[in-house]
């Protein structure tokens, strides 16, 4: 994908380790080769954002991309979508930028995604939503908090009578069995600080990155005294102007003039004495500096539907009802063409007092979150492939040589109490599935050479 998004600028010179420019690029181009998939097929992963400040918050995120001097993958005849490809960890991942929101919009692109991509197996949709006030076991969520999604539902789907809507069972389980896993160690408070502490840190590379973009201060911090939770009940509305349709506003369902709609809190006179308390407003420290903040997360259902609400009587009716913690409008048309995860940050609070202040932070931790996600992710793929790994070794080799190769193995993790001092194997060079050197050759060799770079993942 060509974009003006910014990306983070290589290094120039001799890095902090002393390696001269060539060796870095030496070493940098054998990375490369080592990731770059060879078609699109060996994309796995895919990233949907649903607008231009989502994706540039992403591509900060990034590791490497793989399309620098061009899309180097295409895509398949039909495919109206433009991809940004690249990796975070050692996941390769496509991302691609909605044309429009909405749960159509994206239910079109990844219908067209797997088009091209015919491997995917996840999609992650990232970016911002509206949040919840408080969960149901009473933790308050704050702007720029993260929302990882536990099921999904659709809840302005259903059948309208004249006295009552009721909602069509769609709440749905969108991960593939792979992510379902980190969701649900992401509810327990050691899996839950974990990812927290890795997207903290994560964040502050990311806001570094986009300082030496030329972004400034674009996803800095706004400020605890910026953010600022109403009354459910209160109105945003002109409070002090007595020529307008707004002096006529009485409830929660009387007009109000266009101009309130769009103005701001401020412009309107909406009064701090209508502040709702909150019980965690110690948990972030108010600064202004780039670094230094912590990245909450809470897992729970996120509600996706057609509708930007802005209605905070109404998003809590909805989220006591279906037990919702967000809003959003995309997943809804996902999770049909392919499992999904919503990672999206806390940009407002879907009542009438959204404002875009929060958008371009609440962006960047979620962008921080997925980042760690992936991370972990690679962990557990590179400790399972390498376990399967020595599994097809040991079947390759002869019966005789693998049943002592068990023996040894479990001696190792101390199940089984002799050893034996030699094994015999025939003269070959292993060279495993990614193409690296076992540091033996399969000659007559001690079980310490055996077991030392089998045992040691």
């Amino acid at each position: 994908m060509q974009s003006t998004s910014p990306r983070p600028s290589p290094n120039c010179g001799s890095d902090d380790s002393g390696l001269t420019l060539s060796t870095s690029h030496q070493v940098h181009t054998e990375l490369q080769e080592r990731y770059r998939p060879i078609n699109r097929e060996e994309f796995k992963i895919a990233i949907i954002c649903a607008l231009p400040l989502e994706y540039d918050a992403m591509c900060l995120a990034f590791d490497e991309f793989w399309d620098e001097d061009g899309d180097p993958y295409g895509t398949a005849p039909g495919d109206a979508n433009t991809y940004t490809t690249g990796r975070i960890g050692d996941q390769n991942v496509v991302l691609v930028l909605l044309q429009r929101m909405g749960k159509t919009s994206a239910a079109s692109a990844v219908a067209s995604m797997k088009l091209s991509y015919t491997g995917l197996r996840q999609a992650l949709l990232v970016g911002i939503c509206g949040g919840v006030p408080k969960t149901q076991n009473g933790s308050d969520i704050m702007l720029g908090d993260v929302i990882i999604s536990r099921t999904i539902v659709q809840y302005d789907f259903g059948k309208r009578y004249p006295d009552r809507f009721i909602r069509k069972q769609t709440t749905t389980e969108a991960q593939s069995n792979d992510f379902r896993g980190f969701a649900v160690m992401a509810e327990t408070m050691r899996g839950r600080n974990k990812l927290s502490q890795a997207a903290s840190k994560l964040l502050n590379r990311l806001q570094d990155n986009a300082n030496g973009s030329g972004c400034g201060t674009k996803y800095v911090y706004p400020g605890l005294a910026r953010d600022k939770l109403f009354e459910s009940n209160y109105r945003h509305k002109h409070h002090e102007s007595p020529n307008c349709a707004c002096k006529e506003c009485h409830d929660m369902t009387s007009p109000v003039c266009d101009e309130a709609l769009t103005a701001s809190c401020s412009e309107l006179g909406c009064s701090s004495k209508f502040l709702a308390p909150r019980d965690s407003y110690d948990r972030k420290q108010d600064t202004n500096l780039l670094g230094g903040m912590e990245v909450a997360i809470h897992v729970g259902s996120v509600a996706s539907g057609d509708t930007v609400l802005k209605s905070g009587l109404d998003r809590d009716k909805i989220s006591q009802k279906e037990g919702i913690i967000a809003f959003e409008m995309e997943a809804a048309g996902i999770w049909d063409e392919i499992p999904c995860l919503i990672i999206k940050g806390v940009s407002d609070y879907a009542d009438s007092h959204k404002h875009n202040e929060w958008q371009n932070f609440a962006a960047a931790t979620a962008a921080a979150t997925t980042n760690a996600l992936l991370q972990a992710y690679s962990e557990k793929r590179k400790a399972n492939f390498e376990y399967e790994a020595l599994g097809t070794f040991l079947q390759a080799l002869h019966p005789v040589a693998r049943e002592r190769a068990l023996v040894l193995l479990r001696f190792s993790f101390g199940q089984q109490p002799q050893l034996i001092e030699q094994v015999s194997f025939s003269p070959v060079l292993v060279i495993d599935a990614r193409g690296r050197h076992l540091p033996f050759h399969l000659e007559t060799i001690s079980s310490k050479e055996v077991c030392t770079p089998l045992v040691r993942y």
